[in-house]
């Protein structure tokens, strides 16, 4: 055969790339797993649903995750991690204290919030957040702008989406404009 007849080759992954692949399949699994512990307890009897939870996550990140996140920063996610768990549960116990008191206590609407992540992982990152923040939902994105619906829109929400989004942007490693945005 010459030169120009040779098939062409069959792009296979090396295995370089299987181990890579390997590894970062039991990265997310022992984090997923260890979530699971963290919010379930150590009893064995939770891995009923346990196991298929983190299996239905490893599932979904590996089909639904079209945007390879990239340029994560170490000091970033560790900075980040404790700051999700806690505003996680602050955001529930906020919630559950205003609609279960003796008097609920809410003043729902919509606040338009322009947004200055550009990277869309990271963008992604912070609009799904958002929805843990006590009493907080993104209801919409039109180009630059998220609107967020609110329990409470007496609440300093934009202080607490500036925040938010600080952390996802050093996460990400990625500049913000140092002005406050609008609202």
């Amino acid at each position: 055969m010459s030169e120009d007849t040779q098939p062409a080759a069959v792009p296979f992954p090396g295995i370089r790339e299987c181990l890579r692949r390997a590894l970062a399949v039991s990265l997310w699994t022992t984090v997923l797993a260890s979530l699971w512990v963290i919010l379930a307890g150590a009893d064995p009897a939770s891995w009923v649903i346990g196991i298929p939870a983190v299996a239905a996550a490893l599932w979904a990140k590996s089909r639904l995750s079209d945007a390879r996140i990239q340029g994560l920063s170490a000091p970033g996610l560790i900075r980040f991690v404790p700051y999700f768990l806690w505003e996680s549960v602050k955001g529930g116990t906020d919630v559950a204290l205003r609609v279960l008191g003796p008097r609920v206590r809410v003043d729902p609407g919509y606040v338009d919030y322009p947004l200055r992540l550009h990277r869309p992982s990271a963008r992604l990152l912070f609009l799904n957040t958002v929805n843990l923040l006590p009493g907080t939902l993104t209801a919409d994105v039109q180009g630059d702008r998220a609107t967020i619906h609110t329990l409470d829109r007496g609440g300093d929400l934009v202080r607490s989406l500036m925040a938010l989004e600080e952390r996802v942007a050093a996460l990400f490693g990625e500049p913000l404009a140092a002005s406050r945005p609008a609202h």
